[in-house]
């Protein structure tokens, strides 16, 4: 669906020739070809960068806690699994194998994880340990960030922002002109990095997801059971995780409707393990 958020960022950026329209990935077995608009004065380095110091300050934060986990049977559990699904990034985007991934554990009773641009993982232990999640599982969870990232939605986003706020405060902000451009940027990082996806954004990281798990050996009917657990933890109310990422029940039929897309590949995977 074409929010009018959408609209308002599309036509801004095509007025002012400031935007282009992308396909950050390629369409894979699944086949994702949605054209993207892309703030052309925001590029994927700045976006990488920006969130590469938050992600190193969020760490920061957590080994002065003591909480940052590096050693545990989990921590190399996610690190076994990460390894995995980053061979299979270059599929959907070759520049992927020269980003710098990392992945990390918080000791933390939240429901949640992320991945975000360039390639920064983290996930909290409660989403592991309280849903005792299988590899699998695991697999489906990163595989649903890291396809976030790869297809830069976080960018995306904050593109769209540009936009809005464009149309607020008129082009003089836009090129920088007067403390206006520090707004534009702060409404940026806000929109790309705290909001929520849209729902369109959701299901093409789920289906991407769903096949980076699926190549690398990962059973793709884990993101079935992965999502029904989601939908049952806390009694109904739904986890940190969920709050971001809305499941229902057509998400996963179009989940299960992906699956014969995919499990060639799984069985492929299989096969040379």
């Amino acid at each position: 669906m074409i929010t009018p958020l959408r609209l308002a960022g599309v036509a801004v950026c095509g007025l002012l020739a400031a935007c282009q329209a992308v396909n950050t990935t390629s369409g894979g077995a699944v086949g994702v070809e949605r054209k993207q608009y892309m703030f052309s004065m925001l590029s994927t380095q700045q976006v990488n960068q920006m969130y590469a110091q938050s992600y190193q300050q969020t760490l920061g934060e957590a080994s002065t806690k003591g909480v940052l986990d590096k050693s545990s049977q989990n921590a190399r559990r996610l690190q076994a699994i990460a390894d995995r699904l980053i061979r299979q990034a270059p599929i959907f985007r070759a520049d992927a194998a020269q980003w710098q991934w990392e992945v990390n554990l918080i000791d933390s009773p939240e429901l949640n994880a992320n991945c975000g641009p360039g390639g920064k993982i983290i996930f909290y232990s409660g989403l592991i340990e309280k849903l005792r999640l299988s590899d699998d599982e695991i697999a489906a969870v990163m595989g649903h960030e890291i396809a976030h990232a790869l297809r830069e939605h976080s960018r995306e986003a904050m593109s769209k922002a540009y936009g809005v706020e464009l149309a607020k405060q008129g082009a003089g902000a836009l090129l920088g002109l007067g403390s206006d451009s520090m707004v534009l940027a702060d409404a940026a990082v806000e929109y790309g990095m705290t909001l929520p996806n849209s729902r369109g954004n959701e299901n093409e990281a789920d289906i991407i997801g769903l096949e980076l798990a699926a190549r690398a050996g990962f059973d793709p009917n884990a993101a079935i059971s992965l999502w029904q657990k989601m939908s049952s933890a806390g009694g109904g109310a739904p986890p940190e995780f969920m709050s971001t990422h809305p499941s229902s029940g057509s998400r996963i039929a179009a989940l299960q409707a992906a699956i014969p897309k995919v499990m060639p590949l799984y069985q492929q995977a299989r096969g040379r393990q």
